[in-house]
């Protein structure tokens, strides 16, 4: 039995067959990337409606948290990269089109390896570009929930031309959002890429459109003068009378302009025949409240509030529109935190580094208000807090100089006082007390100063490290060098060992022993320059793919590929690792002395490859008699 949750009414057909409505459904129209671009270049409510919000949301800024040096170095680096603009120039792309990236450039010959914070140095970012979503093509959606990469591209190919693609890593993309796609289905198809912001508001966008286009259509019709002319049909049914009639019409609308009247044969009358004269007007009587609901559907659908999209002022008693305004803003500071602050938050990680050369855990930053208050607003504020300082300072909860410095923060960011900012650094620090001005009292080594006791009147004046103390001791040496080899056990060892087994291989490996090796180097290096991998303490090669069985010297292994293992050899290698062969292929041995086995009759292995975390050891230079004794 079906169970229907409608309203229906008999008498009126609502609900019933005779209701319109009971055929209406919902059926996903697509818009193409060419209607789009032309809504975008050729429609002002499509294009407001793509610009004005990243406009809001990067108009102001953001002010950094730190020491104003460090704060005077990011802004520097921010201005130096065009950050701003170009973060401005994605998020409307992205809006536009569904998507779009900023691409990061550290003057790398290889852009497929991984750009990883941690090994970011002073100026290490050379240029930020952004890219359409025509321009770059995002490769295989990384699907282990383990990675720290889900959900992201293995890898991105940037398009130059017709034949040429590079490789680029995930690390190196900032990925700007769209209108998001829920279903998953739906968004495979798109590659990852989101919907454009135009394509759920296209019909209410037509119709604001177009609803002016047609009252302007109106307009030239809105007077027409009629004239009755007896016989008229009889006139025209002759080609000498259709002149003669046509001529007598021109007349009588030249005299009309000329001389503001209009001649007409005949005594005016009804009862008599002569031509007669009527004209006759269009009402536009709500038309225009017409059109205004309309752009007001366009600006609901864009969730842009009139007063910003249209530039309508509020209408109706007592209305500012400040509510609206602010609810606006309200809801683009929201989307600054939700959205755009973790879309960019690698790329900030990054620009610190670029900035400063390394990352203070102090170092933060917050959006600036969207909502700027009138001079009268300021100076109100103003005006409580001096009221709330007097009293706390007639109280004396707090010294007074730590009451002097709230003051001087809140006097300097009002703004009210101009040259306040510069005065106060004329004027120089107070000291603490009159009698024991604020002595350092730590030397270059960070340990107590000349003459400081921690007693009696100094007591009260022990303060933390300071930074240049600490920056003054004497650096930590390098880690000594040795010779290092690197490998990942392979977690699901036996199963390639019970493949092994089903090709005919005997004299197989332990599944203890199986692995892959990712370095072997003989030259010494410094173990701490190569860092931790980016990839996790596991690493899973997903089934399928290039597999072959390949005999080296002895040995046989499986071969297969792996982007991932390739780039932390060349991270290794980078970092002074030596490496005795060409170049670098990733396999795993499983059998030592398979000897004269026909290995063109062998399926490879085409499961899942698990390997576990990196492991590091000195080169062992007597291995393979280890392995042929089967330890």
């Amino acid at each position: 039995m079906w169970l229907v949750d409608s309203l229906r009414n008999l008498v009126s057909g609502l609900g019933t067959a005779k209701d319109k409505t009971i055929a209406n459904q919902h059926v996903f129209v697509p818009r193409t990337p060419a209607e789009i671009m032309a809504a975008y270049r050729g429609n002002w409510i499509a294009r407001k409606i793509v610009d004005i919000v990243p406009f809001d949301m990067l108009r102001e800024w953001r002010a950094w948290q730190a020491e104003p040096k460090e704060v005077e170095a990011i802004e520097a680096a921010e201005k130096a990269l065009g950050l701003q603009g170009k973060l401005l120039d994605g998020m409307r792309r992205a809006r536009r089109d569904g998507g779009a990236v900023l691409l990061i450039g550290d003057g790398s010959p290889i852009p497929g390896l991984p750009l990883l914070p941690d090994r970011m140095r002073a100026g290490g970012i050379k240029w930020i570009h952004v890219l359409g979503r025509n321009e770059i093509t995002p490769g295989e959606i990384i699907t282990d929930p383990e990675s720290p990469w889900f959900g992201e591209p293995r890898s991105w190919m940037l398009n130059q031309g017709s034949k040429s693609v590079q490789i680029i890593h995930p690390s190196r993309v900032i990925r700007l959002p769209g209108a998001p796609i829920l279903d998953t289905n739906a968004a495979a198809s798109e590659s990852g890429w989101h919907d454009s912001v135009l394509q759920a508001v296209f019909e209410a966008v037509d119709q604001a459109t177009s609803s002016p286009a047609y009252l302007s259509a109106m307009i030239p019709e809105a007077k027409q003068d009629v004239i009755f002319v007896p016989g008229l049909s009889r006139y025209l049914s002759t080609s000498v009378g259709t002149a003669e009639i046509t001529k007598r019409l021109e007349y009588a609308q030249q005299m009309k302009g000329m001389l503001g009247m209009l001649v007409l044969e005949g005594t005016g009358t009804a009862a008599v025949e002569g031509e007669t004269y009527q004209q006759k007007q269009l009402s536009f009587t709500g038309l225009p409240d017409v059109v205004r609901l309309f752009l007001l559907i366009a600006s609901a659908a864009a969730d842009i509030p009139a007063t910003r999209l249209l530039g309508q002022s509020p209408q109706g008693m007592n209305a500012t529109g400040d509510s609206d305004t602010r609810n606006y803003y309200d809801r683009v500071a929201a989307e600054q935190r939700v959205i755009l602050t973790p879309a960019i938050a690698r790329l900030d990680e990054l620009l610190i580094r670029h900035a400063l050369g390394d990352r203070p855990a102090s170092v933060w930053y917050e959006w600036r208000p969207l909502y700027q208050p009138t001079q009268k607003e300021k100076a109100d504020t103003f005006k409580v807090l001096a009221d709330a300082v007097s009293t706390l300072g007639k109280a004396n909860v707090m010294p007074p100089e730590v009451l002097a410095k709230g003051v001087k923060g809140f006097v300097t960011d009002a703004g009210l006082l101009p040259g306040i900012d510069a005065a106060y650094q004329e004027h120089g620090a107070a000291p603490l007390s009159e009698d024991r001005p604020d002595a350092d009292q730590f030397d270059e080594n960070g340990e107590p100063g000349e003459g400081f006791t921690g007693t009696g009147a100094d007591a009260g004046n022990v303060l933390p490290f300071r930074a240049r103390a600490i920056a003054g001791r004497r650096p930590i040496a390098d880690a000594t060098p040795r010779t290092l080899y690197v490998s990942r056990k392979l977690i699901n060892g036996n199963d390639v060992i019970a493949w092994a087994r089903s090709q005919g291989f005997t004299d197989l490996m332990p599944a203890s022993a199986l692995h892959v090796t990712i370095a072997f180097s003989r030259t010494p290096i410094d173990w701490m320059k190569v860092g931790q991998t980016w990839q996790g303490d596991e690493l899973k090669i997903s089934a399928g793919g290039p597999r072959v069985i390949e005999r080296f010297g002895e040995a046989t292994v499986l071969l297969f590929a792996s982007d991932e293992l390739r780039w932390r050899w060349q991270e290794i290698r980078d970092a002074g690792a030596s490496w005795d062969h060409p170049e670098y292929q990733p396999h795993v041995t499983f059998s030592w002395k398979a000897g004269d086995f026909d290995l063109s009759r062998v399926q490879p292995y085409n499961g899942p490859l698990v390997f576990g975390p990196e492991i590091f050891e000195t080169v062992d230079e007597d291995w393979r008699a280890k392995v042929e004794a089967g330890e």
